[in-house]
């Protein structure tokens, strides 16, 4: 090898040797922050872990009483605020079991309370159902008003056969049968509920759709 080779190969030596004597605080420190990161993740990822598990546990204990018809004290407030900030789905399913077992009960307003006060209910896809249920039991409470905001999605089938039922409940017997017809619609002619809705249209005054091929 050439000495001008020797002497280049040891000017890159001595450039990168004073690079790292003058960067080394901060490859150090970048070093231990990256690794300050790795470990919060991970810790974090462990409690996320743990409170899944705490929850899935104590949804399940929950539910195994409420089949049994065991109503907590509190009402289950303690539970549903627990769940809600591990696993808002979870939430809405116990919600939805403690209002049935408060139903069951003859509590049809603390049922009403239980549903309206579950948060977060917008992140799970269990949304439409509980507003069905809260709008079934409203209607059923007289507060038929009440349900009305509830039932707003027009392609749902159920929810604009409930809004039917809202309607008629109010004396609206005009917006009943045009909803009733709205979910006719959208129900299977060989599904029970499409012979349901027809039942509930007859009843509201309205005259039931032409199905068949003219002729």
């Amino acid at each position: 090898m050439a000495i001008d080779e020797l002497l280049n190969e040891h000017e890159q030596s001595e450039k990168v040797r004073n690079w790292l004597r003058s960067n080394a605080l901060g490859l150090i420190g970048g070093v231990g922050l990256g690794l300050a990161v790795i470990a919060g993740w991970q810790w974090w990822q462990g409690q996320r872990l743990q409170a899944g598990m705490a929850a899935s546990a104590a949804y399940a204990q929950a539910s195994e009483a409420l089949e049994a018809g065991k109503i907590p004290a509190d009402k289950g407030k303690a539970l549903l605020a627990t769940l809600q900030k591990a696993n808002p789905t979870l939430a809405a399913l116990a919600a939805l079991q403690l209002a049935r077992a408060q139903v069951d009960a003859g509590q049809r307003d603390d049922a009403i309370a239980t549903l309206r006060a579950l948060g977060q209910v917008e992140k799970t896809d269990l949304k439409p159902v509980v507003q069905l249920r809260l709008a079934g039991l409203l209607i059923d409470a007289g507060k038929a008003a009440e349900a009305l905001p509830l039932l707003d999605d027009g392609r749902n089938a159920l929810m604009l056969e409930a809004r039917g039922d809202a309607e008629f409940a109010m004396g609206e017997k005009a917006k009943a049968q045009a909803s009733y017809r709205k979910a006719l619609a959208l129900i299977d002619v060989a599904d029970p509920q499409h012979r349901l809705v027809e039942m509930k249209l007859v009843e509201a005054g309205g005259a039931l759709p032409h199905t068949g091929a003219n002729g």
